[in-house]
C-alpha cells in the first residue's frame, strides 16, 4: 500500500515537470506584449523597451524559464506583472473562493447524480427513465457559459430570486479569519451572512454542477444495471430480501466504483471549468483571476495559476486510486 502511494507521489515530479514546460512555453504564444500592455499604447520604444528589461523579457527563453523553475522549486512564483504582489499570495486569496464552489457544485452533482441514477435503474423503461435520462443528455450537452447565462437572467434579473454576482453582500459588511465565507459562517452560527453567502452560491454551483450531474447520473445507471443482472443480486431477491435492502446494500457499493472514477476526474474538469462559471457571475476565484490575467499578458499569474489546478487534479486522482480499496476491500496494491 505504502510502496504504491510512495510510487505515486513520485509521479508527481515529473507530471509537474511536464505541466511547467507547457504553461511556460504556451503562454507565450498568445499574440500581445505585455511590457506594451503595462506602458500602454502611446509609450515610445524605449519606454518599452525599458519595461522587458525590468521584467526580465528581453531574456532568451531559455533563460526565462531556468528563473522561473528556480523560483518555484523554492516556492516562489514570481511577481504579477499588474499588481506587483507576489503570485503566491494572491492566488491563496483566491484559491478559497474557487475551492468552495467546486465543493459545492461536485456535491450537488454527486448527491443528486447518483440518486437520479439508481431510480432512473430501478425504473428502468418507464416514462420516470426516459424523462431523467433525457434530462441528463441536455444538462451534459449545453455548455456552462451559456447555461450560467440564462439561470442569471432568469433567476436573478427577470425573478430576483437570487444575487447574479459576488459571494457575499458587501453591505453586510462581513470580516472573517480566513477567505472561506461559506464554512467560516456556518462553524461560526452568524446565519444573516451564511444564508447570503449561500444565496450567491447556489446559481454558479448548479451552471458548474450541469454536466459532472449529467454524466454521474448516466454512469450510475448503467453501472447499476449491469450489477442486478449478477448471481449474487438474483441470490439476495431469492432469500427474500427487499428491493430497497438489494439495492442500497448489494448493488450499490459494487456499483460506485466507476462512478468514483468519474467523480475524481469531474472534480479535475471542475477546477479548470470554473474559469467560465466564475467569469460570468463575476465569482472572485482563481479562474476568472486567471482569465484577468491572459486578457493582461500577466504570464507570472497565468503560469502559476493554471500550476496550481493542474496539481490539485493529480492530487484529486490520487486520492480517488486510493478511495478504491476503502469501497471495494478485494482490491490490494501491489
Amino acid at each position: 500500500m505504502w510502496r504504491y502511494v510512495a510510487r505515486r507521489v513520485g509521479l508527481v515530479i515529473p507530471t509537474a515537470l511536464g505541466i511547467l514546460v507547457a504553461v511556460f512555453f504556451l503562454i507565450r504564444l498568445i499574440p500581445g506584449d505585455p511590457a506594451r500592455v503595462i506602458a500602454g499604447e502611446r509609450a515610445t520604444t524605449e519606454q518599452v523597451e525599458a519595461i522587458r528589461h525590468e521584467l526580465g523579457l528581453d531574456q532568451p527563453l531559455p533563460v526565462q524559464f531556468w528563473r522561473f523553475l528556480g523560483g518555484v522549486l523554492q516556492g516562489d512564483l514570481g511577481k504579477s506583472i499588474q499588481s506587483k504582489v507576489p503570485v503566491v499570495e494572491e492566488l491563496l486569496d483566491r484559491y478559497p473562493a474557487t475551492i468552495e464552489l467546486t465543493l459545492a457544485a461536485m456535491l450537488l452533482a454527486t448527491v443528486v447524480g447518483v440518486l437520479v441514477g439508481i431510480i432512473s435503474a430501478v425504473y428502468r423503461n418507464t416514462l420516470l427513465d426516459w424523462g431523467s435520462m433525457t434530462l441528463a443528455l441536455l444538462g451534459v450537452s449545453m455548455p456552462v457559459f451559456w447555461l450560467g447565462l440564462v439561470l442569471l437572467m432568469v433567476f436573478a434579473v427577470d425573478l430576483r430570486w437570487l444575487p447574479a454576482a459576488g459571494r457575499v453582500d458587501p453591505r453586510l459588511g462581513w470580516r472573517g479569519a480566513t477567505d472561506f465565507v461559506f464554512f467560516e459562517m456556518l462553524l461560526r452560527g452568524q446565519w444573516t451572512v451564511f444564508v447570503d453567502a449561500f444565496r450567491h452560491l447556489v446559481l454558479p454551483a448548479v451552471a458548474l454542477a450541469s454536466i459532472p450531474l449529467s454524466i454521474i447520473a448516466r454512469m450510475t445507471r448503467s453501472t447499476i444495471l449491469e450489477v442486478l443482472g449478477l448471481d449474487y443480486v438474483r441470490t439476495a431477491r431469492a432469500k427474500g430480501l427487499s428491493e430497497r435492502v438489494v439495492i442500497f446494500k448489494h448493488v450499490l457499493r459494487n456499483a460506485l466504483l466507476p462512478v468514483v472514477t468519474i467523480t475524481g476526474l469531474e472534480v479535475g474538469l471542475l477546477l479548470g471549468g470554473a474559469v467560465l462559471t466564475e467569469t460570468v457571475f463575476s465569482w472572485p476565484g482563481i479562474g476568472r483571476y486567471i482569465v484577468l490575467a491572459i486578457y493582461a499578458r500577466d504570464y507570472p499569474v497565468v503560469q502559476g495559476g493554471i500550476l496550481l489546478i493542474a496539481l490539485a487534479f493529480v492530487v484529486v486522482n490520487l486520492v480517488v486510486d486510493l478511495l478504491y480499496a476503502v469501497i471495494d476491500p478485494r482490491i490490494r496494491y501491489a
